[in-house]
């Protein structure tokens, strides 16, 4: 009887280590296949990523990683990035603004500032450590080689001409040329309603004057800026003065106060800190040959933001613009 208790406690020990010893090893097997998984999934994620070439202003730059840290050199592009859904970890500071503009300061709360587009911080880029960089030649060309020494760095040619341009680079340097033709032809689609809305109510020979105020000069904007290349997109009439394709009428003087006219006047003023814009403005439109215009006369001259009509100059921008001009030309 004894033996056979003893047979039974022995048999019953023998078990309970097996039992502990398989979850053991069950345990083990779980966590190795959950590594084996991850390593699996990264190593297709790696996998699923080719390299790309973008052809740029200094030639030709290779992508052979994904960008994730990317730093912007430009406020134009700035807008760009956040519109493809990408928050840089670093961009140049906003022209106005602490630091940024008001119309992009939500989503910029966590993005490092690295200098002015004219000014860069060559320190603070590296900083950052980025994975791709992306300014502009006519800002940024004698810096190009230190900062392609930190980081792939892609480059637009030019600030001028139409801003799509470089939208368009911009997203074929993220590998988002898809979802950046998703985003002007959005674009392009509020341009063709806001062109038809002013053909049917017959607006569209509309003469639109545009004028800006800054501390040192006073312009009169032509065709070929920022939001004349807007205007012209929509479809509408300019004053015959403005109606020529080159950027402004740099350094008017009160006696080009007359060539300000048009049906309707939209006016902006660049407020740098600490220098005075706004003395400016009010200079030049509390001067009697600036109320005698029609357009004054007839209430038809608006102030409108800088910022959107000019300074900024992305594709958030242009759409604010597009605003602008529903609000102020169809609401009456």
């Amino acid at each position: 009887m004894i033996r056979k208790l003893l047979a039974f406690l022995l048999l019953t020990s023998l078990v309970l280590v097996l039992a502990a010893c398989g979850g053991d090893n069950q345990e083990n097997a779980t966590e190795e296949n959950a590594e084996d998984q991850q390593e699996e999934s990264e190593e297709a994620s790696e996998e699923e990523f080719e390299s790309y070439t973008v052809e740029h202003a200094m030639g030709e730059t290779t992508i052979e990683e994904k960008p994730e840290n990317i730093v912007i050199l430009t406020n134009h592009g700035t807008e760009a990035l956040l519109e493809l859904g990408i928050t840089p970890v670093g961009a140049v500071q906003s022209w106005t603004g602490d630091p940024w503009y008001d119309h992009i300061s939500k989503d910029m709360e966590d993005v490092e500032v690295v200098g002015l587009e004219s000014d860069i911080n060559l320190e603070a880029i590296a900083a950052l450590d980025p994975d791709l960089i992306i300014g502009n030649k006519m800002r940024q060309e004698e810096q190009y080689d230190k900062l392609n020494s930190i980081a792939p760095t892609i480059f637009e040619e030019t600030l001028r001409g139409d801003w799509k341009v470089n939208f368009e680079l911009i997203a074929e340097a993220v590998n988002m040329e898809e979802e950046g033709a998703q985003v002007l032809e959005d674009y392009e689609d509020r341009v063709a309603s806001l062109s038809q809305e002013l053909q049917e109510q017959d607006m569209l020979d509309t003469k639109v004057s545009m004028v800006r105020f800054m501390p040192s000069d006073v312009r009169i904007y032509h065709k070929d800026s920022f939001s004349g290349i807007i205007l012209d997109e929509v479809g509408l009439a300019r004053p015959e003065n403005q109606d020529v394709d080159d950027f402004a009428a740099m350094g008017a003087t009160k006696e080009q106060i007359e060539d300000m006219d048009g049906d309707v006047i939209f006016y902006f003023t660049y407020k740098p800190e600490g220098e005075d814009g706004q003395s400016v403005q009010d200079e030049w439109t509390n001067d009697p040959l600036w109320n005698n215009l029609s357009a004054v006369q007839e209430g038809n001259a608006y102030e409108v933001s800088d910022t959107i009509w000019n300074t900024a100059g992305g594709v958030r921008a242009a759409n604010l613009m597009l605003d602008d001009l529903e609000e102020k030309l169809l609401s009456e």
